[in-house]
Parts: structure tokens; C-alpha cells; sequence
């Protein structure tokens, strides 16, 4: 296969130098003549196809379609076993024909006729691997490694067909998507020149075929105009191109929606039919890893330890049965063990939300054949309707701590209510097609059976554990849970709304909700839309209490923490079995996946599958959990639960919100936590929210060798280091400057009020250039003179990354504060300029840089000491007055007054600060 890639690519480069190369194919007599268009389509065929979904570049971005594909079980049906559901491996009996390849799916059966294409039906239940079995398919093709007997493919998406409003015929629809092939001969009709050509319709449950006469007539003109389905059906029953082969894919539910007639074989997509197969796709995933020998050494470990846990034969085994929960499996895995800084941020709950994304994106429920189509506004979102049922299961599950539920318990559900034919008829497609995909048998002995009752009654669980969390999660942050009184108030609301200004039928519309006599009191119309957002806002504020109470369960405390339970369900537990868990199965996910549904990144993918969370819905439940959060962290956590709390604010992506709750902490305990790479990111990347690490932390000289240590550990990547408010001084300064030659990382150093002085600035001065990766540099209130000064810029204008130093409230004089903007200029390269910030004016004009200072020394006044702030303040007052004198431009000492005031509004704040320090004392 990766020959054959080789050779492909060897041809588009071919291809692309034109025929005038000396590596060009073609012979000198056709050296001129036009392209073939049968190249032209395997080409564009093969980039096409491809391309992956961005989910699947998480992996590290490096695979391709034929490295990461392993062929699942392909088995032919008889006509009377193909609605026969998809079953686990352990559940069902040995397959009653042997497997199928692709290429076998086009050879003859006995019934072939011989002037006729084959019709072959390919069908297989959601996450079975349909798309990528016709992905491998047509790259196969365009390789000359399958199906070699057909000259041209023609895949269409039967969805992208539906979607066509104008009628078209088979030569347009052809000629729309692969210009190309326009009136390509083998597309003629003429002679048997069509028994080359393969067409391909992807998902045909999208499309509403009918094969009776009255509704699509017939037809055997490639050129005759009919609506998309019309054109379809005519394939199919062989009017139209009757040579040509077809190869239908569909689900279980639209299994009947072409006449068995018209089918010469079924072939059902089985899944991963042994764990041999599955360990394959776990191998094509996690053991390509980009890194070094050492990262794919732990990837073999992985792969080992989930072979073994599949081994066992349990729900795990089950669930990967099908591919896509081994993507999950593997997605899952690459996040505990190989998230990378470089990587763009990825979470748990988008993982969740990336795989419903694959599986279910832009699916709709809709039971209607034929021309009887509902518009696109009537469609129900498959999605939203899993959430409706399934989600409400997941939710009462995790309300009473329940895995497993019963077969009555799943009508009940699901089921629901008496319905209508129209309910009934989209109950039993999905029941079909998506049930069987997120529930199946249990087939684990459960300890729990006997106490629930009812042992001969049939128990289901979810595929995964993680999944029923999610659901549950989701079934909460859309509001589904609803109360009577919010159901009812909701109704009612959309009622006001659609009766609008007559005032007749609002009458009569509030008297079926109310007594006419309450209607007399109240001037319902105002005040109902006042009680209804009461009501909205309450409903927010529990979701917000549901994530906190879920989050701090006291029974659920000892557990490990939800990175390891995650990993446990995956690998298994090795060595002897936890003896801390409290009674029953903990589920603690939950609300991790309320905090990372939050996150506006996992709310556009939701929106696509038709669940939309507003985003002041967000507000409001962001603010609410604020104030539970930080009213939970007064009491003491065990070190799991404060890993928790972290991988939480991380799911949760608001730096704002993340650095709030952890003012909150004095400190954070995590001894008895297994810190992983993973969950060391975490910490790195919530703390990274917080403004205050190492400022004002009383760091001496000899604190900085610990600093410094820090600084040259290769493993360590420090991008930004506050020293503000720490007596460094200039020995410890020293120090941390014996780093510098080892650490590349480094942007941002802060050096505020660290007491360098002039011997200081002088040794950072020298060792600048050594430190490559820096970009600010912050030495502001050091009591710099003005030769230390000068050497430090002149330093950081030679630098090849330094923009900007700090150099502010240090002992400068006027004319060293001149001196300082005109060094900044860098003569040998023009438009290089280091921005220097030493006062807020420059001459008889106002600094650019004003700003930036007076904000600094605003934001830093109550730390520092009150007496030289002020000083300097007073400084800078003088320097105001005088420049502003010496300005003709009555706009310019406007502006000089501007700044004069927002000096004086800082120096009053030092001023009432002291005083009220004085009068605590």
C-alpha cells in the first residue's frame, strides 16, 4: 500500500512539472495532446480523500488514511438474515459465511446477469466503519490496488444529492462535481462502454428513494433532467446505464428502501470481529507517535496493557466491537499520556464532543420516504434526540448512582408516553440504528443485579462508563431537566408570544392556564415575562449548585482522582485492587463534563449536532459557580479532590473564572496524587491564570539558587518569571544570571523592586545576549543611576528579540531619563527600536509610553513602598509642569493635564493607603 502511495505521488509530481521535464511520462508524439481525464480524476480523487477530519490530526498530525486503517469484518447476508442487528462478538454465534474483502463484494453470484452491473448493498450500524471503509476504498482505487476492473469511480455523497433543489441529469450531477468528466464517453449510454464505471452513494438513508412507477418514471437518457433521487433510483432499477455496478452504503433502518429486486448481493460491516483486529487499530494510532524512541516506548506499553484488558471479554471488549469506540479508546489515551505544550489545548469533554461530532454530525431523524419530504426546519436532531432519551436515562443513572438499568426501565425511557404513528415511526429508527451504539447487554456478573430485582429481566449498561456522565452532563447544561412549574411557565410564555396584540385570543389563552379572577388582579402580561427570567435564572443557578454538590460528594472523597479512574476503565487495574472506594461505582466525571460543556470551543461543535447552549446561559452559570466554588474551597480538600478542582478549571478554559476560585487557596496538597506529564500540564496551565506566583514572597540571595536551578533543568519550560517585590539583590541577581546561557525559554523577566542597584544592572547588562528567547525585560524601582541605565539599554537595543525594558521609578536624572529614549534607536538597523519606559515624559512632550507606567505603578502602589513612589510621583509632576509650559499647542498641554491627573489620582491612593495603615498601627 505505501508503494503504491509512492507511485501516486511520483505521478502528481509528474504531473505537476508538466510534459516538457525529462521525467515526464508521456511519449514526444502525445507530449501535446490534452491530459487524460480519467488521470485528472484520480488525482484530484486522491487528495480529496485524503484529507481528515481535524479530530483525527490530535494524534499528532503525521498519519495517513492507508497507515491508520484496519479492515473490520465484512460479511455477506442472505435476504433473509439482513435485517439481523449488529451483535458483540460474545454474544453471537459463529458468522454463517466467511469474510468479505472490498474486491470480493463485485464478483459474480450465480444469479448474475451478464449484461447487467452488480447492485451491491453495503450496510452497517453507526460506528460500524462505514466511512472509512469507502475512504480506503477509492484511495485503494486510485492507487491500482483494487478493483482494477473498473476504469472509473464516481463516489457521491448521498446527502450533499438531497440537498439539490433543481433537477438535473445523470451528466450534470456528474459534471457539477467532477468538471472533468464532462461528457466523459464513458457516460455516453453508447454501446457497453458504461460496464467500466463503479458509482458510489454514500449514506442513503439521507436521500428519499421511491421505486414506484407513478412516482419516478423511468428513464435511460444520461442527458434527460430528473430531481437527484429520480436519477438514483433509475441506476439502481438498471434503466439508466444498466452496465454500470453500483455500491450503495446505508444503516439498519433503510435496509427496505430499495427492493430486494434490485440488490445483487448484501454485505453488513461488522465491526472488529476479534481483538486481534483491535489491538491492529490501536497500534496504527498511539505507536506512531512523533517523538522520541522513549514516547513510543510507552506507547507499546499502552497498547499491551489495553490488548489485555480487551482480553477479558468485558464491557470494554464489547464496546470496542465497534471502531469508533476504539478511536475513543485511543483519543483517550493520547491525552492521559502524550498531550504536548506545542499541541493546541485539548480536554477530556472535547474528546467526548469530537467523537459525537464524527459519529453523528449534521444527523437529523426523519422517518419520511418517498416525496413526501419534510423541510429542512422540520427535521429533529438526532443528537438532541439522544439527549431527550438517552440523556434523561444517563441523568436519573447518576442521580441514584446506577449503571445498569433494565430492559423494562429502557422503555419506560426511551419509550415514553403514548405517542403518535409519526413519534412512533422515528422511535423505531432510532431504536435501529443509534440504540445498540451508545447501550448494550451487560455482560458483566454485577454484585448490584440481585438487590435491583427482577434477575430474568435483560440488563443493559452504557458502551463506555464516561459516555452515561456525558450524556447526563449534557442533559443538564441544555436544560432539559425541566420542572413541572418551568415546563409549564415555558408553554406559557410561547403562548403570550404567538397570540401578539389580540387581545380576544389572549384572553382566552390565559384562561385555560388561570382562574379569570387572578387574571383580574394581575396584569399577567407584564408581569409573567419578569417571572419566567426568575425562573431562568434559578434553573442556572442549581445547574451551577448540581456541577459543586457533584463535585464535592463527601462519599466520593477517597476515590482516586478522575484522571486515574479514566485510565483504570482503559487499562484495567494492575496489582492488587484498591481497597479505598466507597460502596458502589463513584461518578465523579460528571460534573468534569458540565464544567468543560461550558467551554465555547465544545458549544460550536454541539451547536453542529443541534444542541445549543446560549452563551448567557454560560454567563450565568459561570457566575453562580464562582461563588459555590469559592464557598467549597473554605473547607479542607484531600489532595484527589484538589486534582480534581484542577482538571475541572482546566475543562472549564476561563482564566478569568480560574484565577477567582484559586485566590481562594492557600495552598495547594497534592502528596498522595500519582502526578503524571499530563497532570503536571494541567497545573502548569491553570496556574498560568493566576497574576502572582513568586512576587512578594520575601526571596533572598540564597532563594535564588534554587531559581536558578530551576532555570537550567532542560525538562523545565518557563516562559515568564515574576520576581517582583523579593531582595534579590545583586548577589542573587548573580545567580539566577549563571542560568541564562542554559535557558532558551525564557520571554518575560521581572525584576520590579528587587534591590539590584547599579552593580546589578551592570552584570545583567553583560549577560543579556546570552539570554536569546527574551522579549520584556522589567527593572523598574532598583535604584538605577544613569551609567547602569545606559549600559542596560544599549544592551537590550543590541538583543535580537527585546521590544521593550522597564526602567521607571529608579534614581535617574533629567538628563539620563533624554538620553535613554535616543539610545533606544538602533543606527546599524533601521526600524529596530526598543521601547524604553523611564518617565512619562520625554522633553517638552508627553511619552508614548505613559500609560503603561502610570498603569504599573498603579496596580503595584500598596506593595511597594509609599515614600519613593510618592517621591517619584512628584518626579514626574514637575517634569509635567515644565514640559507643559513650554508647549505653544493649546491641544498638547490638554493633553499634559490629562496625564497630570492620573499621576495625582495615583499619588492620592498612596497617600489614603499610608493613612489607613497608620491608623491600623
Amino acid at each position: 500500500m505505501i508503494g503504491a502511495h509512492r507511485r501516486l505521488c511520483q505521478l502528481l509530481t509528474v504531473w505537476r512539472r508538466g510534459p516538457n521535464t525529462s521525467l515526464s511520462i508521456r511519449t514526444v508524439s502525445s507530449a501535446s495532446s490534452a491530459p487524460d481525464p480519467l488521470d485528472i480524476h484520480k488525482k484530484k480523487l486522491f487528495l480529496w480523500f485524503s484529507h481528515l477530519p481535524k479530530e483525527e490530526k490530535q494524534f499528532g498530525g503525521s498519519f495517513r488514511p492507508e497507515t491508520m486503517h484496519v479492515d473490520p469484518l465484512i460479511l455477506e447476508r442472505r435476504e433473509e438474515e439482513r435485517s439481523g442487528l449488529l451483535n458483540s462478538p460474545f454474544q453471537s454465534s459463529s458468522p454463517s459465511s466467511p469474510p468479505m474483502t472490498v474486491e470480493q463484494l463485485f464478483h459474480h453470484t450465480d444469479a448474475w446477469t451478464p449484461d447487467l452491473g452488480m447492485n451491491v448493498l453495503l450496510y452497517g450500524a453507526v460506528g460500524s466503519g462505514k466511512d472509512t471503509v469507502v475512504r480506503k476504498l477509492v484511495l485503494d482505487w486510485c492507487c491500482g490496488t483494487t478493483l482494477t476492473q473498473f476504469k472509473l469511480l464516481l463516489p457521491f455523497s448521498c446527502k450533499d444529492l438531497s440537498q439539490l433543489s433543481k433537477a438535473a441529469s445523470l451528466r450534470e450531477i456528474v459534471g457539477r462535481k467532477y468538471l472533468h468528466l464532462r461528457n466523459h464517453p464513458l457516460l455516453s449510454g453508447n454501446e457497453d462502454q458504461a460496464k467500466e464505471v463503479l458509482f458510489l452513494f454514500n449514506g442513503m438513508e439521507k436521500m428519499h428513494l421511491d421505486f414506484r412507477i407513478g412516482s419516478t418514471e423511468l428513464c435511460s437518457d444520461p442527458g434527460e433532467a430528473l430531481p437527484a433521487a429520480g436519477v438514483v433510483v433509475n441506476l439502481l432499477r438498471k434503466y439508466l446505464l444498466p452496465e454500470a455496478s453500483i455500491l450503495v452504503t446505508t444503516r439498519l433502518s433503510a435496509l427496505d428502501r430499495i427492493p430486494s429486486k434490485y440488490v445483487s448481493r448484501y454485505a453488513q460491516i461488522c465491526g472488529f470481529s476479534d481483538p486481534d483486529h483491535q489491538r491492529a487499530y490501536f497500534s496504527s494510532r498511539l505507536l506512531q507517535q512523533t517523538g522520541m524512541n522513549a514516547s513510543n516506548r510507552e506507547a507499546e506499553v499502552l497498547v499491551e496493557q489495553l490488548y489485555l484488558n480487551i482480553q477479558k471479554k468485558g464491557q470494554l471488549a464489547a464496546a470496542c466491537f465497534l471502531p469508533s469506540y476504539c478511536w475513543l479508546a485511543c483519543a483517550t489515551l493520547h491525552f492521559l499520556h502524550f498531550t504536548s505544550t506545542q499541541a493546541p489545548v485539548c480536554t477530556l469533554t472535547g474528546i467526548y464532543t469530537s467523537f459525537l461530532t464524527l459519529n453523528f454530525g449534521g444527523e437529523v431523524l426523519d422517518s419520511k420516504t418517498g416525496k413526501s419530504v419534510l423541510s429542512q426546519e422540520q427535521h429533529i436532531s438526532l443528537m438532541l434526540y439522544v439527549v431527550r432519551t438517552l440523556g434523561k436515562l444517563a441523568f436519573d443513572g447518576v442521580t441514584y448512582k446506577r449503571r445498569i438499568f433494565s430492559e423494562r426501565e429502557l422503555e419506560q425511557w426511551i419509550g415514553g408516553k403514548t405517542k403518535t404513528d409519526e413519534e412512533l415511526r422515528l422511535l423505531a429508527i432510532f431504536q435501529t440504528d443509534v440504540l445498540n451504539f451508545f447501550l448494550e447487554p451487560c455482560l458483566e456478573n454485577d454484585k448490584h443485579l440481585s438487590e435491583l430485582g427482577e434477575d430474568d429481566d435483560r440488563w443493559y449498561v452504557f458502551a463506555v462508563p464516561a459516555m452515561q456522565e456525558y450524556l447526563a452532563a449534557l442533559y443538564v447544561v441544555l436544560g432539559e431537566n425541566k420542572s413541572a412549574l418551568e415546563l409549564l411557565s415555558k408553554e406559557f410564555s410561547a403562548a403570550i408570544g404567538q397570540a401578539s396584540d389580540d387581545v380576544n385570543a389572549l384572553f382566552n389563552i390565559l384562561s385555560k392556564f388561570i382562574p379569570l379572577r387572578i387574571f383580574a388582579v394581575f396584569n399577567l402580561l407584564k408581569l409573567f415575562p419578569k417571572f419566567f427570567e426568575k425562573i431562568s435564572r434559578h434553573n442556572k443557578g442549581k445547574i451551577a449548585w448540581t456541577m459543586t454538590a457533584a463535585m464535592f460528594r463527601l462519599e466520593d472523597s477517597n476515590n482516586d482522582d478522575v484522571l486515574e479512574q479514566v485510565e483504570q476503565n482503559l487499562l484495567g487495574s494492575h496489582g492488587p485492587a484498591p481497597q479505598k472506594y466507597s460502596k458502589g461505582r463513584p461518578f465523579e466525571l460528571y460534573p468534569i463534563f458540565m464544567g468543560g460543556l461550558l467551554h465555547y470551543g465544545n458549544r460550536v461543535l454541539l451547536q453542529q449536532l443541534g444542541c445549543n447552549i446560549q452563551s448567557s446561559t454560560v454567563a450565568q452559570i459561570t457566575r453562580t459557580l464562582r461563588k459555590y466554588l469559592v464557598k467549597e474551597l473554605s473547607k479542607p480538600l484531600p489532595p484527589d479532590e484538589q486534582m480534581d478542582l484542577l482538571v475541572l478549571l482546566y475543562e472549564i478554559q476561563n482564566p478569568r473564572l480560574t484565577a477567582e476560585v484559586l485566590s481562594s487557596i492557600r495552598s495547594i496538597c497534592l502528596a498522595s496524587v500519582c502526578m503524571t506529564s499530563l497532570k503536571c500540564f494541567i497545573l502548569s496551565s491553570v496556574l498560568s491564570c493566576t497574576n502572582t506566583s513568586l512576587q512578594f514572597n520575601s526571596l533572598g540571595p540564597d532563594s535564588s539558587i534554587l531559581l536558578r536551578d530551576l532555570l537550567i533543568e532542560p525538562k523545565a519550560s518557563v516562559s515568564s518569571l515574576q520576581l517582583c517585590g523579593n531582595p534579590l539583590q545583586g548577589s542573587g541577581c548573580s545567580s539566577l544570571l549563571e542560568a541564562l546561557p542554559e535557558n532558551q525559554t525564557l520571554q518575560h523577566l521581572s525584576l520590579v523592586h528587587t534591590s539590584l542597584g547599579d552593580h546589578g544592572a551592570q552584570l545583567l547588562a553583560t549577560r543579556l545576549q546570552q539570554l536569546s528567547g527574551l522579549q520584556e525585560l522589567n527593572v523598574a524601582y532598583n535604584n538605577i543611576g544613569d551609567e547602569a541605565a545606559v549600559a542596560l539599554v544599549e544592551a537590550c537595543r543590541d538583543h535580537l528579540n527585546i521590544h521593550t525594558v522597564h526602567l521607571y521609578l529608579n534614581s535617574l536624572s533629567d538628563a539620563g531619563k533624554k538620553s535613554l529614549c535616543v539610545r533606544g534607536e538602533n543606527k546599524k538597523k533601521k526600524g529596530q527600536r526598543v521601547r524604553v519606559l523611564a518617565s512619562v515624559t520625554e522633553g517638552s512632550d508627553i511619552s508614548e509610553e505613559w500609560h503603561p507606567i502610570l498603569s504599573m505603578i498603579q496596580e503595584n502602589a500598596s506593595t511597594w513602598d509609599s515614600k519613593h513612589v510618592k517621591d517619584q510621583l512628584e518626579v514626574f509632576l514637575r517634569d509635567l509642569e515644565w514640559g507643559r509650559q513650554q508647549q505653544p499647542s493649546f491641544w498638547k498641554r490638554l493633553h499634559f493635564r490629562k496625564v497630570e491627573r492620573g499621576v495625582r489620582k495615583i499619588m492620592q491612593m498612596v497617600e489614603e493607603d499610608t493613612a489607613s495603615k497608620g491608623n491600623t498601627k
